[in-house]
């Protein structure tokens, strides 16, 4: 098989893969994972070696862990699970832009990707159980316990040690059988320990998306919410900024073609997001809106590309400079994250001021 049909397929899979966490959040990102842990071993398999492969991947991991947070803005019914996966989530990403900066891989255990298994954590219980049956105290619960005892020894083994389990399954003979004792062990307390604690299931297993609530399941309510009460600056704009931004740098870190400084591609970005905002809102304000996220996508894009030339020209003041190709990718990347913040964050606002209502 050529090889560049491997490397291809392997990256397409991995930008594809996520898009189906909006609607299948818990087989999605699992799926995702698993494929994050075994790229390199397809690649090994067919003799494919792609250079600056790893930084590639860090990458990738930072697009489908941000598909990932917007699919808890989309689904998630419990907005203290919601707060907690927000900070979680944007505690790492400031820690890859950290270590990009400086090089420096002790800050990956400092700033660890707790963000991805509250997200299976979460989506577990959601299976079979109401989550909006557990309160803030037993969610920070769940979050310290994959930090400390998940997350912690496992950034350690990988930045710290910089140990690979398929290396150190073949040259420690007793580690496989270890590894498989301690997985039955963990699997037996599970069973017969935590199991039989719970409280009965309260659904058959759901493995796809709740519905959105009838108030927020059509393009017009949420564009009628947005319009409401979102503003071209406000907390909503500087999150998206922050959220946008943070991924553009750490991508703009691995391409090649990339050469501008950070922060200049970091005002870059922001600028065309506020643009992307003041179009949004005046589309919203007006009754624009397609219900087809596919249609939204296109429309965006085609609006980002006519304003990628004023972009460009912010990022090519000075010696820095951005390949046409890497222009093209960052649009792609701005509008998918654009369009996907702006048709999910309505929701997640309107959970939680109807829980706060209800609260009170």
């Amino acid at each position: 098989m050529d090889v560049q049909v491997v490397f291809w397929g392997v990256v397409l899979a991995r930008f594809i893969l996520p898009f189906f966490i909006l609607k299948y959040p818990l087989p999605a990102i699992i799926a995702c994972l698993l494929l994050d842990g075994v790229d390199q071993t397809i690649f090994q398999l067919f003799g494919v070696d792609p250079p600056n492969y790893q930084s590639y991947d860090k990458a990738m991991d930072v697009f489908y862990l941000s598909i990932a947070y917007l699919a808890s803005l989309r689904n998630w019914t419990n907005p203290a699970a919601v707060k907690i996966s927000r900070f979680l989530f944007f505690y790492r990403q400031v820690g890859v832009v950290l270590f990009e900066l400086t090089g420096l891989r002790f800050l990956l255990l400092v700033f660890p990707n707790t963000f991805e298994y509250f997200f299976i954590a979460y989506e577990g219980v959601r299976a079979r159980r109401n989550p909006n049956r557990y309160g803030f105290r037993f969610w920070v619960k769940v979050a310290a316990g994959i930090w400390i005892f998940i997350k912690l020894p496992q950034e350690t083994w990988i930045h710290i040690l910089k140990l690979d389990l398929t290396d150190t399954i073949r040259d420690v003979p007793w580690f496989l059988p270890a590894l498989i004792v301690a997985l039955l062990a963990l699997a037996a307390v599970v069973w017969f320990v935590v199991r039989p604690r719970l409280r009965p299931p309260d659904w058959t297993l759901r493995l796809s998306a709740d519905p959105l609530p009838e108030e927020m399941d059509e393009a017009s309510e949420r564009m009628a919410y947005r319009a409401a009460h979102n503003r071209v600056f406000d907390w909503a704009s500087f999150e998206k900024i922050v959220l946008i931004g943070l991924t553009s740098v750490i991508y703009g870190r691995v391409l090649p073609g990339v050469e501008t400084s950070d922060l200049r591609l970091f005002l870059g970005i922001a600028f065309f997001v506020v643009l992307n905002s003041a179009i949004g809102l005046w589309s919203a304000r007006r009754g624009y809106g397609w219900d087809s996220a596919t249609f939204s996508f296109v429309v965006l894009l085609v609006i980002n590309i006519a304003l990628v030339f004023i972009a460009d020209l912010l990022l090519t003041r000075g010696n820095g400079d951005l390949s046409l190709p890497d222009t093209l990718f960052f649009v792609f990347l701005v509008t998918t994250l654009t369009m996907l913040y702006d048709r999910y964050h309505p929701v997640s606002e309107y959970r939680a001021t109807a829980a706060t209502k209800a609260a009170s």
